[in-house]
């Protein structure tokens, strides 16, 4: 390799070693912690604690250039063995086969199949030779990248084609026990094609909970999307949110891991989100609601207002001419060609809710997080369906068999007995003009003395006959 190829080499090799250890020079780390994270990030890279403890070592005694490895092109070819050159071609065969494997990985490969004697081969050696072939690990993904470029920029030609959703952390407030300081997050969804956002609230809580709120609210005004992209976090996993999709005829999409650029939109917008936080900081806010109104004034007020660049750069891209003054995402939202489609709210209500099982107690009470709910004595015992809304427990819909379900509120203790309840006609009782059951049973006794009446004398007119 000349000069240029070896410095460009070293670089290469010291940002990769940089990326390994970034979250291990960070001085507030505990040395327990550290350890646990060098543990962690030589299992996922396939790499040996010692050699993430000698890059940390170097990087804190030479900074970046204690990371680069020395220049060994001139070095002699003495310690390698004979076939050097033929296991050389034989790495770049299995990295060119499956491109994300590491250069120990290969060596372990070509150990076991016995190309090699283990220990013979060195790790920044056959690195340097992969290198020079251009399998190095940024020369391959530079060229994905360039390949890929395109691909990346997407957008879909009309709103709730695609809505994505992401929770982001915010400040945190004086809003828990005794005035306890409890982190905000935001969970918003956002249009795809407009930019236009809607929903998006502040929580106390990152649950699965505040992304099925944020989802059930947006659908009740602005009607259902066709699909939904999310992360893969457990709130966008959790089975309720999935089966309340399922059941409104939504797909839900994941995004890959380490595929940022599939949820572009979302993430655009929660960098612009900070904007609001600095001004969120000189405000002194001080309870949820005080935050959830700022917002809403930072939401209508500028972001929906503000004209888009992503837009612009859309219509540009299709030869389309855009105003001087370019195009806000409420006006692109508005003025979007595709219909929406509104459900009905009880149909949507009933998507959402949560459903457990449940026994009546003695007093027809159904107990659920800790709160009863009064199902009715008639129910004592029975083991009912309870289908509640996590966001609002004020009452729950309980369903048994082929009953007509039941809306029961939390049971009160009030300070007297409650009435009974009045009877309808078909259970009022009747007074009869005989007991229909004693006068069957007289019936059958009086069958039952003639047929023995008939049976003795038939006896006897044998007896006579003979």
């Amino acid at each position: 390799m000349n000069t240029k190829e070896i410095t460009s080499w070293q670089e290469e090799t010291a940002h990769t070693r940089y990326q390994l250890i970034m979250p291990l020079v960070d001085p507030d780390l505990a040395p327990a912690e550290r350890a646990e994270l060098r543990r962690k990030i030589a299992g996922e890279h396939d790499i040996s604690e010692r050699t993430l403890f000698r890059y940390e070592l170097n990087y804190r005694n030479d900074g970046f250039t204690g990371l680069k490895p020395a220049n060994r092109s001139q070095r002699r070819r003495s310690g390698l063995p004979d076939n050097f050159d033929e296991l050389v071609g034989t790495a770049i065969q299995l990295k060119k086969e499956v491109p994300s494997r590491s250069v120990d990985r290969i060596i372990l490969i070509m150990e076991m199949e016995g190309l090699v004697a283990p220990g013979i081969l060195r790790r920044s050696t056959l690195q340097r030779y992969l290198y020079r072939a251009g399998l190095g690990v940024k020369q391959m993904k530079r060229y994905t990248e360039q390949r890929n470029a395109t691909a990346r920029r997407y957008c879909k030609p009309h709103r709730m084609m695609l809505v994505q959703g992401d929770i982001k952390d915010g400040p945190s407030l004086p809003i828990g026990k005794d005035r306890k300081m409890v982190e905000t997050h935001l969970s918003a969804l956002i249009d795809q094609h407009s930019r236009y956002v809607i929903f998006a609230r502040w929580y106390d809580t990152e649950s699965g909970e505040i992304v099925e709120d944020t989802l059930h609210q947006a659908i009740l005004r602005h009607g259902k999307m066709d699909r939904l992209l999310f992360d893969n976090g457990s709130q966008y996993i959790n089975k309720h949110l999935l089966r309340a999709a399922d059941r409104l005829g939504i797909t839900v999409i994941h995004a890959k891991p380490y595929h940022a650029w599939t949820k572009g939109v979302i993430e655009r917008f929660n960098g612009f989100v900070d904007t609001f936080l600095d001004e969120a900081k000189v405000q002194k806010i001080r309870t949820l609601e005080e935050l959830n109104a700022a917002w809403d004034a930072w939401l209508e007020g500028y972001y929906h207002n503000k004209s888009h660049e992503g837009i612009r750069e859309y219509y540009e891209s299709l030869g389309v001419k855009v105003p001087a003054e370019g195009i806000s995402p409420l006006q692109e939202w508005n003025r979007d060609s595709r219909a929406l489609t509104f459900l009905d709210t009880m149909v949507v209500a009933e998507a959402f809710m949560h459903h457990e099982k449940r026994t009546v107690d003695k007093a027809g009470c159904v107990s659920l997080n800790g709160t009863k709910y009064e199902a009715g004595a008639a129910l004592c015992g029975c083991e009912v369906e309870v289908g509640y809304d996590p966001n609002d427990l004020s009452t729950v819909i309980v369903r048994y068999k082929n009953m007509e379900p039941i809306r029961a509120a939390r049971f009160v203790i009030a300070d007297h007995c409650s009435p009974a309840p009045v009877k309808p006609a078909s259970m009022l009782e009747t007074t009869p003009e005989s007991s229909r059951f004693l006068t069957l049973l007289e019936q059958k006794q009086k069958a039952e003395a003639e047929h023995l009446a008939n049976a003795i004398s038939f006896s006897s007119y044998r007896r006579d006959g003979e």
